[in-house]
C-alpha cells in the first residue's frame, strides 16, 4: 500500500478552513519549515493517537505507532500533492502503519457499531468515549456503564470492522474519505459499515439481556 497515495478526498470529517489551513502547513513544511511540521503534528496527535489506541487496545503500543506515524509522514511529506485533504492522506499512514503492525503479530480479532449508541455517549472526535458535559451521579454511572459496554463490544470486531467504525463515527469521514483510507470501493465502505453497526446492535443487546 502506498503510502505517498494522492488520491481526491470528499468534503466530510473537518471544516474546509481547517483543511485549507493543514495545507498551509503542508506547504511551509515542504519548503522546510519544521515549526510548520510541528504544528501539524500538535494539531492532528491527538486523534491519531486515539485513533490508534481504540484499534490496538495497548497504551504504550498506540504511543509508540503514533511516533511510527508521523516519522514516516515527515519523510514522505515532499511526495504529497494538495489535490487530497492532509487528513484523509494521514490518516492513510495511519491505516498501513496498523496493519503492518498486526500483520506481524498476527492478530485476530472479530466483531463490530452503531450511530445512536455514538450520540447517546456522545463521543468527540479524537476524544475518550465519555459524557461531553457535567453529569448528575446517576447519569454519569449510567454512561460510564454504556461506555464499557460499547468499548467491549467494539473489542469483539474484526481489525477491519473497528477501523471503519471509528472512521465513520468518531473522525467523522465521509464514505469517499474512508474508501480512500482503507483503498476499498465506496460499496464495500457501505456493506462493512452496515454490517459492522448490525453486529455491534447484537453484541449489545445480547449484552443487555444477558
Amino acid at each position: 500500500m502506498a503510502e505517498d497515495s494522492g488520491a481526491t478526498a470528499g468534503g466530510g470529517g473537518e471544516e474546509e478552513q481547517d483543511a485549507e489551513s493543514d495545507l498551509e502547513l503542508v506547504a511551509r513544511s515542504q519548503g522546510g519549515d519544521s515549526r510548520a511540521f510541528e504544528d501539524l503534528v500538535v494539531r492532528h496527535r491527538g486523534r491519531v493517537y486515539a485513533m490508534i489506541q481504540n484499534m490496538v487496545k495497548n497504551e504504550a503500543d498506540a504511543w509508540d505507532l503514533s511516533q511510527v506515524v508521523f516519522v514516516k509522514v515527515w519523510k514522505a511529506l515532499p511526495k504529497f500533492e494538495a489535490r487530497a485533504k492532509f487528513s484523509t492522506w494521514l490518516y492513510r499512514i495511519v491505516h498501513n502503519v496498523v496493519y503492518d503492525w498486526m500483520r506481524k503479530r498476527k492478530l485476530e480479532s472479530a466483531g463490530e457499531f452503531d450511530d445512536q449508541l455514538m450520540k447517546e455517549s456522545q463521543i468527540a472526535a479524537g476524544a475518550r468515549t465519555m459524557p461531553s458535559q457535567d453529569s448528575r451521579p446517576d447519569e454519569a454511572l449510567r454512561n460510564d456503564e454504556l461506555r464499557v459496554r460499547i468499548e467491549d463490544a467494539m473489542a469483539k470486531l474484526s481489525p477491519e470492522h473497528q477501523e471503519i467504525v471509528l472512521l465513520r463515527e468518531v473522525q467523522g469521514m465521509d464514505y469517499k474519505e474512508i474508501a480512500d483510507v482503507m483503498e476499498i470501493s465506496m460499496g464495500t465502505v457501505m456493506s462493512r459499515l452496515f454490517y459492522a453497526r448490525k453486529k455491534l446492535q447484537g453484541l449489545l443487546s445480547d449484552e443487555a439481556g444477558a
